[in-house]
């Protein structure tokens, strides 16, 4: 039995879609956010449905005079109430409609791992709603890959879905997570659990894969996100370069992705900061896994587990200072009421980041609060060093990396600010 074949076969007790499909109209204001190719349907903009749909189901839009607008995943239990496959044209949406889109999906990646590059054999593969797939992700970590919904709505289709994704990208397995809110709700999970292995054999602990020629562990059956923040990666080439002959302080560090970018660039020293230990931990296990790399080797790591801000406070008291400051927070809004507090929490982590920040070292803060715009984001760094004495220079602001597109405002959620102070 082929691989696909035996996917297949063990996601066959899992309900199909329904046979019939929905059939909605909506209001005047979405009409127009769906011919101009937005993935969401909230549940406040449908004016007419036809019955009531299971989780997954097919429902299909039309406008006010009756005319296809497009055709996506039902979740009865989420605001948003479809997620959007296909607009402008119908078409079936079977096995080689998903393999189509997958097929895609790779070819944009195919860049990270042209031969002339260094390895990388992590990055993700499927960016939800900006690759056609709203409310999944895949993520490659070497061998593996992790599969991760945001809905149960794509439940009814994994038997056809997954065999799709090993046609187009084999691997060894294939790991199950699920958002929060899904495992708050067992019962429309039809079995099915957060760290699951759908396919090939179990995982005796961290997958090692590689990243523009570093090694890193990920821990797809427990980790944050899927395992690892692969978003970062540019971010971290860019930390590399302007690591040299420098003691560098990476801030929420988790497993330490910029310290061993800071390390291999030739930083003098690397300081990692975090408030977990299993992450300090794990900074030091990606270390040890990059010991054949002579600066890697050569560079001193000191590890400290605390409060980022008690650290950074601490650290400005007794005069410590760095040449390179990386200040890369966990999320600060998840709504839109956090707004405002968040930006409050990034301007005070700047002032704190750069009471430790030598004169003329270079400072490094990031965002990924979708709810907070770029332009405000920035704008607070930036009014905060001004306000502090050390206006910022040479400035640079990214965003995402190319296996991270973002083709709508709700998906640009990464920034980050590259500065002299």
């Amino acid at each position: 039995m082929s691989p696909s074949a035996d996917l297949a076969s063990s996601l066959s007790s899992l309900p199909p879609p329904g046979a019939r499909r929905l059939r909605l109209r909506v209001v005047p204001p979405a009409e127009r956010h769906l011919r101009d190719g937005h993935p969401w349907l909230y549940d406040t903009s449908i004016s007419e449905q036809d019955g009531d749909g299971a989780p997954g189901d097919f429902a299909v839009v039309f406008d006010r005079k009756n005319r296809f607008l497009s055709i996506g995943l039902y979740d009865p239990a989420s605001p948003i109430r479809v997620r959007m496959l296909l607009s402008g044209k119908p078409a079936p949406i079977d096995g080689a409609w998903f393999r189509a889109r997958l097929q895609a999906a790779a070819v944009l990646r195919a860049p990270l791992s042209a031969p002339e590059r260094p390895r990388t054999d992590g990055y993700r593969l499927v960016n939800g709603e900006s690759d056609g797939f709203p409310g999944l992700v895949v993520d490659r970590y070497a061998s593996t890959l992790v599969v991760k919904l945001y809905t149960p709505a794509w439940i009814p289709h994994l038997a056809v879905l997954l065999p799709a994704l090993l046609d187009v990208q084999p691997a060894e397995r294939i790991v199950l997570r699920l958002n929060r809110s899904m495992r708050r709700e067992p019962a429309s999970l039809h079995g099915l659990t957060d760290g699951q292995i759908l396919f090939g054999s179990p995982l005796a602990g961290p997958v090692v894969f590689s990243e523009n020629g570093l090694r890193f562990e990920a821990d797809p059956l427990f980790g944050q996100k899927t395992g690892f923040f692969l978003d970062q990666r540019d971010n971290r080439s860019r930390v590399e370069e302007l690591s040299r002959g420098r003691e560098v302080l990476n801030v929420f560090s988790y497993t330490g992705g910029f310290s061993v970018y800071a390390a291999r660039g030739g930083a003098r020293s690397v300081t990692s900061v975090d408030l977990s230990v299993p992450a300090i931990a794990g900074v030091e296990r990606n270390f040890a896994l990059n010991m054949d790399v002579p600066r890697v080797r050569s560079c001193p790591h000191h590890p400290v587990v605390g409060d980022a801000f008690e650290v950074l406070s601490g650290m400005a008291q007794t005069g410590r200072r760095f040449g390179l400051v990386v200040l890369d927070p966990p999320m600060f809004a998840q709504s839109k009421s956090q707004v405002e507090p968040a930006l409050e929490a990034y301007r005070r982590l700047c002032r704190t980041g750069l009471a430790v920040l030598e004169s003329g070292g270079s400072l490094v803060q990031a965002s990924c609060s979708a709810r907070v715009p770029a332009e405000a984001f920035f704008a607070a760094v930036q009014e905060t060093a001004l306000d502090t004495g050390r206006p910022l220079r040479d400035i640079q602001c990214t965003a995402h990396a190319m296996d991270h597109p973002a083709r709508f405002l709700e998906s640009s959620y990464l920034k980050c600010l590259f500065a002299t102070a």
